[in-house]
């Protein structure tokens, strides 16, 4: 309440027409205090607004989607500052249609939901989230979801389990109940704690707005926005650049050749066959559960290369029609270095390594991602 109630902070929340609407004004309005103004698209309608909305009925809470926040907070669509920054509200924050993922944005500022795990954790660790207050017992994100939160417990010293996508591999670390308070997320938007056995978006902001409230404990001094805390991070742990790129309608047979081609490869590749990176290992991604012992295969085929960074191959089946191979790139950067780069201009390089060593030109005929989020 007293981060709301500041002079100079400001804050726009979309619902995207979706359920959290009411939720939004129960929890940002009427308890916290903030001005009814602060919340955008809070009517829940059931074809999120429609094809003639700005976001044409697509309730995702991405760069692509939630365009009207997007403007808001002068954000661009590669997360890149656009002009008029300084007229953007202090935070901004946007639900999916059934309100279970988030997006964090400051004033010209994306923050990536691999970075907002990461962050989340790291500040609940130091006792700045008032849930977290004897510390996290455990955390957790899906493979394809960037190595940030890997530095933060490995410093932190909090149990951290890498899982295929897909929260129930979540769910039964959660109901174990030896990893509790627990939080865990996926690079898809989707970020929760053991409170609830599911994603929860609105907790997400909850978090994102009391760990400001812990940075900007004097009203006195300047406001430390979403941007400095994310980048106060980075100075600290360094920067996972995170990109994917997505190869929609592809043929399933000629998907699932792309996948095995890389597979029969491994141990024979070229030199320079990732140049100008060096391939450190490949495998496909097989994960036991801690809980119950089970084994969940074939998960994804995974480059790790030297330096920290990687590139990851998953089939999905959750496009319109046919396959989509959705290629995870990330790039390490140790705190020292250039932490204020785009970051899907940093992994582009990756990208084009990604392509040639799948042969995903030569085996679909498509020459370029369908999408890059």
């Amino acid at each position: 309440k007293g981060l709301v109630g500041r002079k100079g902070f400001s804050m726009c929340y979309d619902a995207m027409s979706g359920v959290n609407g009411p939720y939004a004004k129960a929890v940002l309005v009427d308890l916290l205090g903030c001005p009814p103004s602060s919340l955008q698209n809070c009517e829940p309608l059931p074809d999120f607004g429609g094809a003639a909305s700005p976001s044409h009925g697509h309730a995702d809470p991405n760069l692509k989607n939630a365009i009207e926040l997007c403007n808001k907070m002068r954000v661009g669509p590669t997360g890149d500052a656009l002009e008029g920054v300084d007229q953007a509200p202090t935070f901004g924050a946007a639900a999916d249609g059934d309100g279970d993922r988030n997006m964090i944005l400051g004033p010209g500022f994306f923050v990536t939901p691999s970075d907002s795990l990461a962050i989340i954790v790291d500040q609940a660790a130091q006792g700045l989230i008032p849930q977290f207050s004897k510390g996290v017992g455990g955390a957790a994100r899906s493979m394809p979801t960037s190595g940030a939160l890997d530095l933060v417990c490995s410093r932190r010293g909090i149990p951290l389990f890498e899982t295929p996508t897909g929260w129930k591999f979540f769910g039964n670390l959660m109901d174990s109940g030896k990893y509790s308070p627990f939080v865990c997320g996926e690079e898809s938007f989707g970020t929760g704690s053991d409170h609830v056995r599911e994603k929860d978006g609105m907790w997400a902001v909850l978090c994102w707005l009391q760990i400001m409230a812990a940075h900007n404990g004097d009203p006195a001094k300047p406001l430390v926005s979403v941007g400095e805390i994310v980048e106060q991070h980075w100075k600290a742990y360094g920067r996972n650049y995170y990109a994917r790129h997505d190869y929609e309608g592809i043929d399933t047979s000629k998907a699932n050749e792309v996948m095995s081609t890389m597979i029969s490869k491994e141990g024979t590749w070229a030199a320079d066959a990732f140049a100008p990176f060096e391939l450190e290992k490949q495998d496909v991604f097989s994960y036991t559960d801690p809980v119950d012992g089970s084994v969940t295969g074939n998960q994804g085929v995974r480059f790790a290369l030297k330096g920290g960074s990687r590139i990851v191959f998953r089939l999905s089946g959750t496009g319109v029609a046919g396959a989509t191979l959705r290629v995870y790139l990330e790039k390490y950067e140790s705190s020292d270095g250039d932490l204020s780069r785009n970051a899907i201009k940093v992994v582009e390089p990756l990208g084009q390594v990604a392509k040639k060593v799948a042969d995903i030109e030569g085996i679909t005929g498509m020459k370029a991602p369908s999408v890059i989020t």
